[in-house]
């Protein structure tokens, strides 16, 4: 469960980068990790590349401090080996389930300070979410529900962790771990995830960064927490099952979008009267949030909403390569379950995803949105480095590359459409899960201090 990153680029010397303030101590040069991680030749190239780095693998320009890597070794294996395998290819898909289609039309009431967004839609009628709520627990406290319905994408199934805070606002977080579309990628996701698993992480990853509840500095320490672990390989957008990957003799069910229909049925009843609803996610959790972003609203369409996204940047047709979109779209049949109405999203070349941005800010417009990012991401650069040469199955894509990308980004989907953003110069991936989420400054302005502006409806453009 924890943030990936490309080795080599950890605790970087004290200093100071663009205003971006941190500290940490030297870290071990390039050639020492590599001879102690699976870092290919390719993969230590790649990293020298980068202009904040000489020959040591000391970083000159910037400061970085961030918590020892939790991630097996295959993990990093994946994140440094540029390689790429076949497209997946599909044996049987099952129809994603109807529904409403949301007009550019949005109504807003005010209730006391609180100013809430209803979304119009048309078409078949939304969801009515009326499970059982889920059980009540002391404050404080980490609960594991099961949802014998949902399942993961090796076929168990799992459920989500729960917290009550003392107050009542709510977040739904969603984790990261990668995605699952062709062999590489598949070995390196998790494909189940159970009781035992969330014990592990909530006597750890539970306690840290935004999940903190006894830091004075996190703006959403006393809410109630929903937290959605990730098992499906399809960033929670997939409804497709008995999915053959390449050779592998195993089926895959990519149901992720399946499983926040069952998960709401129950946290919806829980927490209906919520005043606000944090969506946010890490990495595949960030952008499983912005697909399901609209479900959320219409399921809460009484709360003020915000969506946070950790480090999932969904860069443009230059970047994202349509070959690469559409690989994801036929293992996942992810056209099926984005947002209604979104046709821009589906480009006759199998891009477009990017155009969700301004479709979802349209259709919320009351709703507030933002983006933490680095610069330079090593693990989101190397996702998207599948798609170099039309998909061919060796890419790399250079820092300064994701970096053009991501500025090209911010131009063209973020500020148009009113999100806020918050850019890193830093190759590090995911900041909301340790300590990195307190103590990271750019241009003066602290991350937990843009998130607190971010809930209020006032976060601006963070950049170095």
């Amino acid at each position: 469960q924890a943030r990936g990153k490309v080795p080599g680029l950890g605790s970087h010397d004290q200093g100071s980068w663009g205003g971006f303030v941190r500290r940490g101590s030297r870290p071990p040069a390039l050639e020492t990790l590599a001879a102690s991680s699976p870092v290919s030749d390719a993969g230590l190239s790649r990293l020298h590349d980068l202009p904040l780095w000489d020959e040591s693998g000391v970083n000159h320009e910037a400061a970085v401090h961030r918590s020892p890597l939790q991630t097996p070794p295959i993990l990093l294996s994946w994140l440094c080996v540029i390689a790429c395998g076949d497209d997946g290819m599909v044996a049987s898909s099952s129809e994603s389930e109807g529904s409403a289609t949301v007009d550019a039309t949005t109504t807003s009431t005010v209730t006391g300070d609180t100013e809430t967004t209803t979304v119009e839609t048309t078409g078949e009628p939304d969801p009515v979410y009326d499970g059982e709520p889920l059980p009540l627990a002391e404050p404080g406290e980490w609960t594991w529900v099961d949802f014998p319905e949902s399942r993961c994408r090796l076929g168990e199934p799992t459920g989500i962790g729960v917290r009550y805070g003392s107050g009542d606002d709510l977040m739904i977080y969603l984790q990261g771990g990668g995605a699952c579309f062709n062999t590489l990628t598949c070995i390196t996701n998790p494909g189940s995830y159970d009781a035992d698993d969330f014990d592990a992480w909530r006597g750890s990853w539970g306690t840290r960064g935004i999940f903190n509840g006894g830091a004075a500095a996190n703006p959403v320490g006393d809410w109630n927490i929903v937290y959605i672990p990730y098992c499906t390989g399809d960033v929670f957008a997939g409804d497709r099952e008995g999915v053959m990957i390449d050779t592998d003799p195993a089926q895959m069910h990519f149901v992720g979008h399946r499983n926040i229909s069952a998960f709401l049925q129950r946290i919806v009843p829980t927490f209906a009267d919520a005043p606000n609803v944090l969506i946010a996610g890490a990495s595949a959790g960030g952008f499983g949030g912005g697909f399901n972003f609209i479900r959320f609203a219409k399921a809460f369409s009484s709360s003020q909403m915000t969506f946070l996204d950790d480090s999932a940047p969904i860069l443009g047709d230059a970047y994202a390569a349509p070959c690469l979109q559409s690989q994801w779209r036929d293992t996942w049949g992810l056209t099926e379950t984005l947002p209604p109405g979104c046709d821009a999203c589906t480009g006759d070349d199998g891009g477009g995803l990017t155009n969700i941005i301004g479709f979802i800010a349209n259709a919320l417009p009351e709703a507030n949105f933002g983006l933490i990012s680095s610069i330079r991401d090593g693990t989101i650069a190397i996702f998207y480095a599948f798609g170099v040469d039309e998909c061919s199955g060796f890419g790399i894509m250079p820092g300064g590359v994701f970096e053009e990308g991501l500025f090209a980004y911010r131009a063209e989907q973020l500020s148009p459409n009113g999100w806020g953003s918050y850019l890193i110069p830093s190759t590090e991936h995911v900041w909301t899960q340790d300590s990195s989420f307190y103590n990271t400054e750019v241009g003066g302005v602290l991350l937990t201090d843009w998130l607190e502006d971010l809930l209020g409806g006032e976060a601006g453009e963070v950049v170095p």
